[in-house]
């Protein structure tokens, strides 16, 4: 019996690679142009993933291909530590600007989320002395040993891997819509029952959930936050690994909570579409926080890797010369009137939500009394069928997230937009 190529590469990654890394896909990539990815059978697919919120600039793009070439001639890789090269400092003096807030800062890199987010922690500890942190139910901050401490949800990051790093402590995320009061009650508790503030490093929260469902924290939790975290000396980390980079409209989600409130974060992780798919994650924040680690503290044999900081520095004048943060929320909002469209006829639709390009819809089931996994598992495959790529997520897995690059083409825009409304109603009649 003839397999196809699909075939036979899923049965050799069956046999060479680990279960533990799931996979959503049963075909393989290869190649990408723009928003369309073409499998290894020539199979043509519209790509809103965007390899999790990597590709706001789109897939190879010509400006960021010729910085990567361009420095690749030069040289790869020196480690920052050993040699440094002048490039790292224009990117940090470059993120130092353009993140919100007029207040000094500084900048260092790293390569993943996850180193991020832990980075972020450890200077938060080194600054205040202190070694608590508090999250939120519903969060994603990374697979790693501490940043999956982090995370809120524990299907499928937490299964089996525990006991996990003590300190750090859980409250339920205040979304838009949500009970403040409640939420204000819960990190009260925990004040009184578990760590008192005096021993709490920092308090980490995205400005809208990834995993947990795209879900927007209100302005007025976060002018709470930074009250609180101000009262007790606790350093306020937003973790825009998934938000940042135009994704919500603006180049960062604070900076919509920043004209709101005026509230600003001590410390910001940054990465995904930061270098387009180079591996490069970074810390910015307030520069008396991020001189607090002692030298050799910081650092890693990649971080700040020439190529992904090449990268960088071409995303950052794309998003720029192309306006992609305002595209991205205009096509946020056409995305979300065809949603909305859809209501009367699908009443499996229990909310369309999100921040500029940063859109979800939630379904439940059509009576509205629990979240529909299974339906919107159908969603998701009924869209595949027809070469739309999909991504689910939320806590209780009933949420379909869209992350096309905001750079996508207006026909390719509205035939996923078509795709999409049929792959809704054919789950609806499934």
């Amino acid at each position: 019996m003839n397999h196809s190529l699909n075939e036979q590469l899923l049965a050799r990654k069956a046999a060479a690679t680990p279960r533990g890394v799931g996979v959503m896909a049963g075909f393989f990539a290869d190649r990408a142009d723009g928003a369309l990815l073409w499998d290894v059978e020539g199979t043509r697919y519209i790509d809103f993933a965007g390899g999790i919120a990597v590709m706001n600039v789109g897939h190879c793009h010509p400006k960021i291909i010729a910085a990567v070439d361009a420095q690749l001639q030069r040289f790869s890789h020196t480690c920052y530590q050993v040699v440094p090269y002048e490039s790292y400092i224009a990117l940090a003096e470059k993120l130092n600007r353009l993140t919100p807030g007029t207040h000094a800062k500084k900048t260092a890199f790293f390569s993943t989320g996850a180193e991020a987010v832990e980075n972020a922690v450890k200077i938060a500890r080194a600054y205040t002395k202190r070694s608590g942190v508090i999250a939120f139910g519903g969060a994603f901050h990374g697979r790693s040993m501490f940043a999956v401490a982090l995370t809120g949800k524990v299907v499928p990051y937490k299964v089996g891997f525990g006991p996990f790093p003590p300190e750090i402590y859980h409250a339920p995320f205040p979304a838009e819509g949500a009970d403040l009061e409640d939420v204000k009650k819960a990190v009260s508790h925990i004040f009184k029952t578990e760590i008192e503030p005096s021993r709490v490093a920092a308090i980490i929260f995205e400005p809208v959930q990834g995993e947990g469902g795209f879900n927007v924290i209100s302005a007025e939790a976060l002018k709470w936050l930074r009250a609180l975290c101000d009262e007790h000396g606790i350093v306020l980390i937003a973790d825009e690994v998934q938000t940042g980079f135009g994704r919500t409209g603006k180049l960062f989600a604070m900076e919509h909570f920043l004209e709101r409130t005026g509230a600003v974060p001590d410390l910001m992780t940054i990465a995904k579409s930061l270098a387009a798919g180079v591996p490069l994650s970074a810390v910015t924040g307030k520069a008396e926080i991020m001189d607090a680690p002692a030298p050799g503290g910081l650092g890693g044999t990649y971080a700040g890797n020439p190529l992904a900081i090449a990268a960088a520095h071409a995303v950052i004048d794309v998003m720029k010369d192309e306006q992609l943060p305002e595209r991205g929320a205009k096509l946020g909002d056409r995305l979300k009137a065809r949603l909305d469209a859809l209501r009367t006829e699908v009443p499996q639709i229990a909310d369309v939500r999100g921040l500029g390009a940063m859109v979800a819809v939630e379904f439940n089931t059509a009576d509205g009394a629990a979240p529909d996994a299974d339906f919107t598992k159908r969603v998701q495959a009924k869209a595949l069928e027809r070469k739309l790529i999909l991504l689910t997520c939320g806590v209780n897995a009933n949420v379909v997230r869209f992350l096309y690059p905001l750079s996508i083409d207006e026909a390719v825009f509205d035939e996923a937009l078509g795709i999409l409304v049929d792959s809704v109603r054919a789950a609806k009649n499934a």
